[in-house]
């Protein structure tokens, strides 16, 4: 079967990666598949889930290293699974709409410049805010400013700190639609291909 070739971008503990990869395991991801994973850290766990499960990892050196891997490995579709690193347009323009990301809140609130891991939790219990979650969407030249995918909300809790909060939003809503957006944006790229 024609799948989709995935590229994860990397910088930490992958745990998005993986949810993606157990997604591949069980089935929800069957249109994708993960080919290479590149990381901005040589010292990222994620490199580590990669290389367990059979996959190619490569440590990036600067942005044309990244280019040169995406293109020698075809790759298709590109996720952002915790890459600290901004894209630049050149790379974004080669992927129109085959860049996806995660990012730990309901756009529009808490995202843009400066909005990543911890920061985007405690902006959201100082703000007092009683829902949030996150969001998946496409990458653009703006930060977070792409067009959503999907969505998932959860409650702010009375006791939530920022570190409760980001475990209950990567386990209930950031490990779920990853892999549900993965799917969906590579099911899309094998159907136009087929077409």
């Amino acid at each position: 079967m024609d799948k989709a070739r995935i590229a994860v971008l990397v910088s930490g503990g992958g745990t998005n990666l993986q949810a993606l990869i157990d997604a591949e395991h069980s089935g929800i991801l069957t249109s994708g598949e993960i080919v290479l994973v590149c990381s901005s850290n040589p010292d990222a766990f994620a490199l580590t889930r990669a290389k367990n499960n059979g996959i190619e990892t490569h440590v990036i050196e600067n942005e044309q290293d990244l280019i040169s891997q995406l293109e020698s490995h075809n790759i298709d579709l590109i996720i952002l699974a915790g890459f600290m690193t901004i894209l630049s347009p050149e790379v974004i323009k080669r992927y129109p709409e085959r860049i996806i990301n995660v990012h730990p809140a309901l756009i529009p609130s808490f995202c843009g410049k400066g909005f990543y891991g911890l920061k985007v939790h405690e902006k959201a219990l100082e703000y007092g805010v009683k829902v949030t979650g996150a969001t998946v969407h496409f990458v653009n030249e703006i930060p977070d400013g792409g067009k959503i995918i999907y969505q998932k909300a959860i409650d702010i809790l009375d006791d939530d700190t920022p570190q409760s909060l980001q475990k209950r939003v990567m386990e209930n809503c950031e490990w779920i639609l990853l892999p549900k957006a993965a799917e969906k944006v590579s099911k899309e790229i094998v159907g136009s291909r087929e077409k």
